[in-house]
This record gives C-alpha cells, sequence and structure tokens, in this order.
C-alpha cells in the first residue's frame, strides 16, 4: 500500500505468490474483497513517512493487494465467507502490518454487531503493531475518530458493540473470548500452538469467524525440535494449493523464492518480493545484504524456510579475512574473552587488537579429548595462570567473561588487580554483538590468525532466532560439536570495538585536526 501520486504510480505485481489455494471464480464473484479495498482507500491513511507515502496520506492498495483482499474474502453461495482460516506468507517491508490494520479497521466498522477482533502474536510489542497502527489510522481520519472510542488498550465501536484488543503468547489466560477476526501476526515467531489453537477454538461459536496469520518464513523446527506452528500451517496450505487436501475453508497465499536460488541475485529479490522496486528498493536490499546473516536474510527478505543447522557465515567468508603472517607485538593492547564450561565441554580464551581493524588470535583452549574418562574437568589452575601469562605479555585492556560457574576464579583475579569485565551472554548483548561480528567478516574490517580450531567451531555454530534478532548457538543443547571459541571471537570483536571507539573519540577530542577528513584544496 503507498500514496498514489503523479511521480509514484501502483505498478502491477511482476509476479504471483509461489503457492495460491485455489478460490473458485464464483465464489470470487460474490467477494465481499472490493468493499474492504474501498473502505481502505477512502478511509485510512498511511502512518509512518516511507517509500509507501507521507503520513497522513490515503492508502492506495497495489493490483496484488487488491487480487490478495478479493480472494482472501471470497463468499460461498450461502452468503457467508468462503474462508476461516488463512496464512500469508510475505517479505519484510512489503506493506504486511499496514494491510492488516486495513482489514482490522473496517471489521471494527463494517462487522458483525458484538464483534471480538484481537491482535495476536508471540510477545506484546509484536501484537501492539497492528494494533497502535489502527489506532494511528484512526486519530488521522476524522469520520472514524468521532465515532469510535479509543483507549490505551482497547478500540470500541458504540454503534455496533465490537470491541478490539492486543493479546500475545505471554498473557495469562484467553479464556471466555469469541474472537470474529484474528489478526496473527509474525505466526513463525511463536513458542508454541498455545495462542494460535485457544483463538481457533474460541471462534467456534461464531457464524463466519476470520482467523489471519502475517508472516515471513522462519526455522522449520521450534525450540522443542518439533516442527515448528508456522511451518506446519506452511505445508498444509502447499498440500490444500496442490490439490492434495480439499479444505476450502483453509487459504494461502505465500510469496518466496526458489530453494536453490542465490539471496544475492536480483531476480531472487524479485520473486520473493511483490511490491519490490515499488514499495520496497532495490538500493534497501542492497544495504542490508552485506550486514546480514544469509539465514536473516533468505527467511526475512526471500521468505524462503531455513533449517536450525544453516550455517550463519556464507562459503568462504571466514577463510577470506585469515591473516596468518600478522603479528602480536609484545606490549600491544588487546582485550581478552572468555567463555568457559567446567567438564564435559570446552573453556576457550580468544584475543583481539583494539585496533579500528581488529586481528583475532586464540590465545589459549581446553578442549575435553575424545579418549577422556567421564569425569574430565577443565583445569582450573591452568586457565587462571594462561590469562595471567596474557595479562604479562600485553597489555590487556579487559577480560570479558560470563561469569557463570567461574566466580571464584574471576573474583581471584580481580583482587589480583586484573581488569575483569562481566560480560553476561543474555540476548540483549549477544545479538548486537554477533551481528557487528557478521558485518566485521563481511567487511572485511577484520583478521584472524586462522587457527584450525576456531575454524572449526565457527564452522559448528548456528543461529539461534527469538524475537529479538540471531546469536550464536549449538545445532542442539546435546550436540558435542563445540562453538566456545566461537562465541568468544564474538564477545572479543564486540569489547575491541568498544576500545577502538574510545580510542578514536579521544584522540578527537585531543586534537581534532589530526583526524583524516579527506583532502581539501588549498
Amino acid at each position: 500500500m503507498t500514496n498514489l501520486s503523479n511521480s509514484a504510480k501502483p505498478k502491477a505485481s511482476k509476479n504471483d505468490p509461489r503457492w495460491l489455494t485455489n478460490v473458485p471464480a464464483v465464489d470470487l464473484k460474490r467477494s465481499r474483497g472490493d468493499d474492504v479495498v474501498a473502505f481502505a482507500e477512502a478511509l485510512c491513511k498511511i502512518t509512518k513517512d516511507s517509500i509507501a507515502g507521507s503520513s497522513g496520506e490515503p492508502m492506495i492498495f497495489r493490483p496484488w493487494q487488491k487480487d490478495l483482499t478479493k480472494r482472501l474474502f471470497a463468499v460461498k453461495a450461502d452468503g457467508t465467507l468462503r474462508h476461516r482460516t488463512a496464512l500469508i506468507g510475505l517479505p519484510r517491508k512489503n506493506g504486511k502490518s499496514a494491510w492488516l490494520s486495513a482489514i482490522a479497521l473496517e471489521h471494527i466498522v463494517f462487522g458483525p454487531s458484538g464483534g471480538e477482533i484481537y491482535s495476536c502474536a508471540a510477545d506484546r510489542a509484536q501484537a501492539k503493531i497492528v494494533f497502535d497502527t489502527v489506532k494511528e489510522m484512526i486519530r488521522l481520519q476524522p469520520d472514524l475518530s468521532d465515532f469510535l472510542q479509543v483507549y490505551r488498550d482497547t478500540v470500541y465501536n458504540p454503534k455496533t458493540g465490537t470491541t478490539y484488543r492486543a493479546l500475545s503468547a505471554e498473557a495469562f489466560t484467553k479464556e471466555g473470548l469469541s474472537p470474529t477476526l484474528v489478526a496473527f501476526d509474525e505466526v513463525h515467531a511463536q513458542p508454541s500452538r498455545e495462542l494460535w489453537d485457544v483463538m481457533q477454538l474460541a471462534a467456534g461459536a461464531r457464524k463466519e469467524p476470520m482467523m489471519i496469520g502475517i508472516t515471513t518464513a522462519g526455522v522449520r523446527m521450534d525450540s522443542s525440535g518439533q516442527e515448528s506452528l508456522c511451518f506446519g500451517l506452511y505445508e498444509y496450505g502447499k498440500r490444500v494449493a496442490s490439490g492434495e487436501i480439499n479444505d476450502p475453508s483453509f487459504f494461502m497465499s505465500w510469496w518466496e523464492a526458489p530453494e536453490d536460488s542465490d539471496h544475492r541475485d536480483v531476480a531472487t529479490w524479485k520473486a520473493a518480493n511483490p511490491g519490490f522496486d515499488d514499495i520496497v528498493s532495490k538500493e534497501d536490499f542492497e544495504a542490508v545484504i552485506q550486514r546480514t546473516p544469509e539465514v536473516e536474510f533468505r527467511t526475512k527478505r526471500c521468505n524462503q524456510w531455513v533449517a536450525t543447522s544453516d550455517t550463519w557465515l556464507p562459503a568462504g567468508s571466514w577463510d577470506s579475512v585469515v591473516d596468518k603472517a600478522k603479528i602480536i607485538e609484545p606490549g600491544s593492547d588487546i582485550v581478552l574473552a572468555f567463555d568457559g564450561s567446567f567438564n564435559g565441554d570446552c573453556t576457550a580464551i580468544v584475543a583481539a587488537t583494539t585496533d579500528e581493524n581488529p586481528h583475532l588470535f586464540v590465545w589459549d583452549c581446553w578442549e575435553k579429548p575424545h579418549n577422556a574418562d567421564a569425569d574430565w574437568q577443565v583445569p582450573i589452575m591452568d586457565v587462571e595462570q594462561s590469562i595471567r601469562n596474557a595479562c604479562e605479555m600485553f597489555n590487556v585492556r579487559e577480560i570479558a567473561c560470563d561469569p557463570y560457574r567461574w566466580a571464584r576464579t574471576f573474583q581471584v583475579l580481580e583482587d589480583e588487580g586484573l581488569p575483569i569485565v562481566l560480560f553476561p551472554q543474555s540476548a540483549s548483548r549477544m545479538t548486537p554483538a554477533t551481528q557487528r561480528f557478521f558485518e566485521s567478516v563481511m567487511n572485511d574490517s577484520m583478521t584472524h590468525d586462522g587457527d584450525s580450531r576456531l575454524s572449526r567451531h565457527i564452522a559448528n555454530a548456528t543461529l539461534k532466532q527469538d524475537a529479538r534478532g540471531y546469536r550464536l548457538a549449538k545445532e542442539s543443547r546435546y550436540s558435542s560439536r563445540r562453538i566456545d571459541l566461537a562465541v568468544a571471537a564474538v564477545m572479543a570483536v564486540e569489547r575491541a570495538a568498544f576500545y577502538s571507539l574510545q580510542g578514536a573519540v579521544t584522540r578527537m577530542i585531543s586534537d581534532p585536526w589530526s583526524m583524516d577528513l579527506g583532502e581539501t584544496n588549498a
């Protein structure tokens, strides 16, 4: 959806959905979709400045959005909606939230009396995206704000008794609900089936309920190792679309790039994005491709499903930044990053210089030997002495560590005057650190010593996805493939960047004319 102006005319979709369930022509002819589109274009406003247009300008549906809406709201011969459940797969930036908000708002105004509308998502912040967009659309349109009552957590239509609220998977209970419309955002992020199943069962008493799940792709398996809710719905929709299953109540429209396509190819981007080079800019793709992990780019921009075992660095990228000839002289400024276990796994210490382009090298590593006894343990005294040795050889600015199970060691070292800094491996820390590491590799703004152990751990690591983003993880909690050096490397690059930036700011303050501002004419 975007503003229609002289400089931005709606373009016909360059590609159809890869998977689309059949809708009989007679049901399409009776569809309420044209009425929904007319409502949206007459009364819904763009809420944020973007390529789609300026805030406050009218929304104009693209041809592919009109076709999607018409198919979704197809009507049977008895006058009721053909579909009760819908799964719509679109990559980011194709106007999913705005489209779903317009659908919800139309239902608030023209839905059945006593209607109940809910926005649902994996967490409350995500659920509020569509809800808050609806509230802003109402605020921007006096014809709506004059009679709809808007509260902090509820929108109410006093003429029909319809209410609209946002729910999340974190909500304590959803018992007693009777939804007429459920706008389910980012289904792939749901931690379990619970919310989806509860809402679907709750709508059973309604004459023609509609449950719309709209999402990007994600990982095939959830945290329990079972098929994820969204992937299960996707597989079911494919079977309906192919005619293997006859379920007229289920609708799916899913755009995605072919599985064997190159995610860096413009043709791949076009195949997956119906709004490409229109409301989705080619320049945006070109800007993010270099700083986005391949797994995330495939799921969010190409709408392709990935396995949790998919690698996180493109093939050859790690080897491209090796520099075995680089020697770090004694006394050099470095940071140490520590990732440790007590038994059964591995303890790693990785160092990084604090230059603008840091150089990584393995300082020490203790891995459980393959033929070791079951009671093998990491030699704690050796670990502590190794850290002391590093501090004697280099100017160690910081020893970043997650203190889990190693609190005594770091208390001892801190009492000796060593620069211990706690770095808990929480999502809030590791997600941006993983992103920085990826960008450093892809932009050739770091090097490493080519240590085979570090390369092996880097190759073993996978990306774990949650609502905050991606961070490193094992393939499974029971995997014997170690990633400790990779985790320590991510921590080291993150902390090295801090000291590199700190040094640059200090130099600028002390001597601003020393900064390289480029050549100027005399």
